[in-house]
């Protein structure tokens, strides 16, 4: 492999930052707009409805974005090392370098980068993609990577993934992203680089997902306990216009009916009194 201008001949320039995806970035601008359209109607709403379609409306957008966010993030589980490796295949040279790993629910991302970025006449910053989601073929990816004769870490973590690996890594993360299931508590296999080993841990993506599944279940736990302790308060939440419902229904006073007609003849007494 020869060098242009620095570079890699066979290496793509720019590249993006890690964890960048333009469907996230959809997604996150769609929801915040319509956020902000409810916001500018929201001075319309008279009275303290106001603040209930406030919470409600911003819950529900919340909830939404995350579900569909997250599954174009890179952040299920990252890890990352600093460490002294070799830098090619058939080369005895070593370089310093940062390896970071970001698994996703359609990926990976592997990113190399020097310490410093400057070594061996060659800036060491890269910044790869493997997909795995529907349509895509990691393996093809995978031997794409080796035709470009990309560095010696990038290739060791993401043959790793590949689906002819003994680790089972792509099988447990593909199927994760499928069913987003419980696949990912799988420990993940040794990622040994040098004398440093590679260990991930829990991404951001989790975390707000974790978060905001608690969040849903608390809401659902004091939904069901209103309903059957404060059923009048709960139906006032959900249904501003029915304010004085409760008090109408609960505790009213016998409906007196007087046929005036018994003033006159005053031999029955025609009163009529029925409960509602």
């Amino acid at each position: 492999m020869t060098l242009w201008n620095g570079e890699l001949s066979f290496y793509p320039q720019p590249r993006h930052a890690p964890g960048f995806s333009v469907p996230l970035l959809i997604v996150i601008l769609v929801f915040l707009a319509l956020a902000a359209s409810f916001l500018l109607i929201l001075p319309g709403i008279r009275g303290h409805s106001r603040w209930f379609w406030l919470v409600r409306v911003l819950l529900s957008l919340f909830i939404g974005a995350e579900i569909v966010a997250v599954n174009f993030s890179a952040q299920w589980s990252v890890g990352g090392i600093n460490t002294n490796t070799s830098y090619k295949a058939f080369s005895a040279a070593r370089v310093s370098a940062h390896l970071g790993l970001h698994i996703g629910l359609e990926g990976i991302n592997i990113t190399l980068t020097g310490t410093p970025v400057h070594q061996l006449n060659e800036t060491i910053d890269y910044n790869e993609h493997f997909k795995w989601r529907l349509g895509e073929n990691y393996a093809e990816e995978y031997w794409e990577a080796l035709e470009k004769g990309l560095p010696d870490p990038v290739l060791y973590v993401a043959e790793k993934f590949t689906p002819s690996s003994p680790c089972g890594l792509y099988r447990q993360y593909r199927l994760a992203g499928h069913f987003a299931s419980a696949a990912l508590c799988v420990p993940l296999c040794p990622l040994r680089l040098g004398s440093s080993t590679l260990t991930t841990h829990y991404g951001a993506a989790f975390w707000v997902t974790l978060a905001t599944g608690i969040l849903c279940l608390l809401l659902g736990v004091a939904v069901v306990s209103l309903h059957y302790s404060r059923p009048s308060a709960l139906r006032t939440f959900l249904d501003q216009s029915v304010k004085n419902y409760g008090s109408q229904v609960k505790g009213s006073l016998p409906l007196i009916l007087s046929n005036p007609l018994h003033k006159q003849f005053g031999a029955l007494d025609l009163t009529t009194s029925t409960n509602l």
